[in-house]
């Protein structure tokens, strides 16, 4: 098939098309600034007492910084666990605290925001403000780990 991208030299497919060009663009700026507004969130979410998605949102904060930090070393992560993405970013120590704060930001992944990941009764029913303010600190201690990392 003869188009208008084949006549001038470009790629096409059989069917005459021409291939999307997907250019990788450095996004960590902006996985970095959604952390940030993840985080004050949370804060917000506590100050009307929805504890279960202040703890979600602390939750994503940490998830959105250390992918930040994989951006901006031009690698892709994938998934959402805060302690496996911890533990993928090579060649930096990582205290034991911090692996526990990952263990316990990831329980809050999906309990948060599903009835079925509970027993019986809804997640806003269950969260408490120390919970949320505890997810909070962590998160915290995460992204004070990532910027450190951003700004080398």
């Amino acid at each position: 098939m003869d188009s208008r991208y084949a006549r001038h030299g470009l790629p096409t497919t059989r069917l005459g098309f021409r291939p999307a060009i997907l250019t990788t663009v450095e996004r960590s700026r902006d996985w970095w600034t959604q952390a940030q507004a993840d985080l004050a969130h949370a804060k917000a979410a506590v100050a009307v007492c929805h504890f279960d998605w202040a703890c979600f949102a602390a939750h994503q904060a940490a998830e959105k910084g250390l992918k930040a930090v994989f951006e901006r070393r031009g690698e892709k992560a994938v998934g959402h666990s805060v302690r496996y993405l911890l533990s993928a970013v090579s060649g930096e120590e990582t205290s034991p605290e911090m692996v526990v704060a990952a263990k316990v930001l990831d329980k809050h992944y999906i309990p948060t925001r599903y009835p079925n990941g509970l027993v019986q009764g809804a997640p806003t029913e269950f969260y408490t403000e120390e919970e949320a303010s505890d997810a909070i600190r962590r998160a915290e201690e995460i992204l004070r780990f990532c910027n450190r990392l951003l700004a080398r």
